[in-house]
């Protein structure tokens, strides 16, 4: 079936669905931009004036060549182009637009820093149930206390036709990256001076039970929408810990669930600070929990604001950094080595989030660029007390396009007050890739499983 013929059943479906709501999130009518004028998932299906943003076509599918069926290590199916340009610090000015906060310090601060932008290709697709549930979700989704929560979610996108920034975070939350993945990943630190060192190695599992494509029925508020089991591998002094958590749709009735086991203590412990700005020691303290995948946990402490849809220059379809055999290799003083990442032009929903009253955070105010084809959250500037900016992170889009699914393993922080940076996810010194597997049995996800069982 050519994805012509495709996108239009999507839009047939979308008017049956549309006609059969009678309480909708949106209104009927306005779902019928679903496989219209926007993509099945929200974006706009069309491309930009010149076309440096393309049509939207159904994402990347192919496989390329090289590719092992299975096999978790993806090439790069775009390794043979050339950047249609760079930009450094003298040229920084005429894009300063189209860069995030983060983007133009670190084009300020160090004279080797260059953005190289490539051709832009929206690579994001989904499996047929994810577009089906989430043309659903269009017209049966709310959020529930105050924004916090959500109801009558099917295993989709929940708010593909936003209107506010909260719903925009829970597109990101709920983002589709496969219903289960295993991987192996380092985590590197480089100071202030630019000596980069191991901060950890681990193995991961993650879940996300909200997309168990047997699910049919919508979400109920104790509901687990994601889980995550890690087993530190390196250096010596962090071998043997663990970590599990499990994010629930409603967090202000079923708040985050964590646990720790420290080979030291022998015993399995709750651990309520893993969440929010608590360091994170798999990052050496370079970010916060609730910077991991740019933001994760619960939207409680801030005050959400909706600024609208950019176009932005942004890492994607990043295979050669996250696959790189050599993580070190991506690494130089100041900043990841230009030559490992690939920015390309795309629209992001820009998500402005201010520290409400009364609550505790050590960034009182941070920005979210929110990809539009696959709502990732790709980028983000965080601001201290001061109005500083502080940190800044990206993550780097690289599409499983076997699933298909989009995904985002690796990630930065920059910390622009203390110097230095942090990059995690990087899968290539390991065989296994980013595997998506089959759901673990329950028992794996209990705190007992945890104790010296390492994963895999």
């Amino acid at each position: 079936m050519s994805k012509k013929t495709n996108l239009h059943l999507i839009a047939g479906a979308v008017l049956a669905l549309a006609a059969a709501q009678a309480q909708a999130a949106v209104s009927a009518d306005e779902a019928k931009k679903l496989g219209a004028s926007l993509t099945p998932m929200g974006a706009e299906m069309a491309g930009n004036a010149d076309k440096s943003i393309p049509d939207y076509t159904g994402g990347l599918t192919a496989l390329p060549a090289g590719y092992q069926k299975g096999s978790g290590l993806r090439p790069d199916p775009f390794a043979a182009e050339k950047p249609l340009y760079s930009i450094k610090a003298g040229d920084a000015a005429k894009h300063e637009a189209k860069l995030t906060a983060g983007a133009r310090e670190l084009l300020k601060r160090f004279p080797d820093m260059r953005i190289d932008v490539y051709p832009s290709h929206r690579s994001a697709a989904y499996p047929k149930y994810v577009i089906d549930n989430t043309i659903k979700n269009a017209t049966s989704v709310k959020t529930t206390d105050g924004g916090l929560g959500v109801e009558g979610t099917y295993a989709g996108i929940p708010f593909p036709i936003p209107k506010t920034g909260q719903e925009v975070m829970w597109n990101h939350l709920l983002r589709f990256n496969g219903h289960s993945y295993y991987t192996q990943y380092d985590s590197i630190n480089v100071d202030s001076s630019g000596k980069a060192v191991l901060a950890t190695s681990g193995q991961i599992n993650v879940e996300y039970p909200f997309y168990d494509p047997k699910r049919s029925a919508v979400s109920a508020d104790s509901d687990v929408y994601f889980r995550t089991k890690i087993a530190y591998t390196a250096p010596a002094r962090r071998a043997g810990e663990g970590v599990l958590a499990q994010d629930y749709i409603n967090p202000m009735k079923n708040n985050r669930k964590a646990w720790q086991y420290l080979p030291g203590q022998r015993r399995v412990k709750l651990a309520p600070d893993i969440a929010y700005d608590t360091p994170n020691p798999g990052a050496a303290g370079a970010s916060t929990y609730d910077d991991a995948w740019v933001f994760n946990g619960a939207l409680d402490r801030y005050d959400w604001k909706l600024v609208g849809k950019r176009e932005m220059l942004v890492p994607y379809n990043n295979y050669k950094l996250t696959y790189a055999a050599d993580p070190y290799a991506a690494t130089t003083p100041g900043h990841l080595n230009p030559d490992h990442v690939r920015w390309e032009l795309h629209r992001v929903w820009v998500v402005e989030a201010t520290l409400k009253e009364g609550k505790r955070h050590i960034y009182a105010k941070r920005n979210f660029y929110i990809d539009e084809d696959s709502w990732f959250a790709i980028a983000s500037d965080q601001y201290d007390a001061r109005g500083q900016l502080y940190r800044s992170g990206f993550a780097f889009m690289t599409p499983g396009y076997d699933l298909p699914s989009p995904s985002a393993s690796a990630q930065v922080f920059y910390d622009f007050v203390g110097g230095g940076y942090n990059v995690s996810g990087l899968l290539g010194a390991y065989k296994v890739g980013m595997k998506f597997i089959d759901a673990l049995p329950a028992g794996q996800w209990s705190s007992e499983a945890l104790a010296g069982a390492g994963i895999r």
